[in-house]
């Protein structure tokens, strides 16, 4: 086989005069430009004609940030904001011309942005948005060079603690609501604690996806609906709720309000959540319980199971073995 792929390359291994002639190896980023030059080496093989490579690409990294939205990032959910983020990681690095961006000058200026208190996994975030971008446009074929930072490793974080909220603390919530401020927000609270969904798809509810003891979430961020089974009395509730609205929308925008009855309640959150403990909750008291992790996968629409085994330690029966298989199991009876 005279291509083949070899790591992230292609390698064209031809005898354009025959076994008994000169080998030639060359390597190239595409599949196309192997077959390019693969034709005209076996063609011409008596030619003099030199072969002719594609010019250096040499757009700037703005330019293909432009050309990354218009193909892909205008269709992501997120794509607005990822475009804004590179748009500004592209100032930083002095808008170099995109080939030339090595890994070396990343990291300068991701250290340079640690030093000004930007969190790592922010840090992270950036990296895998310029990532992408370059595999975005590689396949493609909107580039021909490699991705610059495609070895650059992401910085390792500490696991994060997932807080939430106990028998206890559920009833401390729910009685710091006021609703003549806010009608919705205890709600919308009660459906998050019962289905795991964030708080934005429960916030946007409508009356046609509460149906039949279930509630279904559209738009969500994996793009995927989900229906899930609530209990009777919630169901009662939100069918109420949904007969006294005029509007097809079950709720208004009440994040704020939530914050505020979260802040009257007393009760104290790792920094950054908020309404997302209630998704938490949901998780944890699931697999508490004795739910099944495949279960609450689907559940909580994550792609990655990675994701949900942060929850798999709350299980009655994890690692139980470690107190009936240990060395000092019999100690007591010595």
């Amino acid at each position: 086989m005279s291509i083949k792929k070899e790591g992230s390359a292609w390698l064209v291994d031809v005898y354009p005069w025959g076994r008994s002639g000169r080998r030639i190896r060359k390597k190239f980023d595409t599949r196309g430009e192997a077959l390019r030059f693969e034709r005209h080496t076996m063609g011409g093989a008596k030619s003099e004609e030199p072969w002719n490579e594609s010019p250096p690409d040499n757009r700037r990294l703005s330019e293909l940030v432009e050309v990354w939205y218009l193909m892909a990032g205008q269709f992501l959910k997120d794509g607005e904001r990822r475009k804004r983020k590179m748009v500004a990681i592209t100032e930083r690095l002095g808008d170099p011309i995109a080939r030339t961006i090595t890994e070396r000058q990343f990291s300068i200026m991701r250290a340079s942005r640690k030093s000004e208190g930007i969190s790592d996994k922010t840090l992270n975030n950036e990296l895998s948005y310029i990532r992408a971008m370059f595999n975005v446009l590689k396949k493609h074929k909107e580039i021909s060079f490699s991705n610059p930072v495609d070895d650059l490793d992401p910085i390792k974080l500490s696991e994060r603690e997932l807080a939430y909220l106990n028998d206890e603390q559920v009833d401390i919530l729910l009685k710091a609501f006021d609703e003549s401020e806010n009608e919705h927000v205890e709600l919308i609270t009660l459906v998050s604690l019962a289905t795991g969904v964030r708080w934005g798809e429960a916030e946007s509810l409508t009356k046609s996806r509460v149906h039949n003891g279930k509630v279904t979430f559209t738009d969500t961020k994996n793009k995927k609906n989900r229906t899930i089974p609530v209990p009777y009395w919630l169901y009662e509730k939100l069918k109420l709720h949904a007969a006294r609205r005029k509007e097809q929308e079950l709720f208004t925008f009440s994040l704020s309000a939530f914050r505020r009855a979260l802040k009257r309640s007393g009760i104290v959150l790792p920094k950054g959540q908020a309404a997302h403990v209630l998704r938490h909750t949901f998780a944890s008291h699931f697999m508490m319980n004795g739910g099944n992790i495949l279960t609450l996968q689907r559940i909580l629409g994550h792609s990655d199971i990675r994701m949900t085994m942060r929850y798999a330690h709350l299980a009655p029966d994890h690692l139980k073995d470690a107190v009936t298989l240990n060395p000092l199991k019999d100690y007591s009876e010595r």
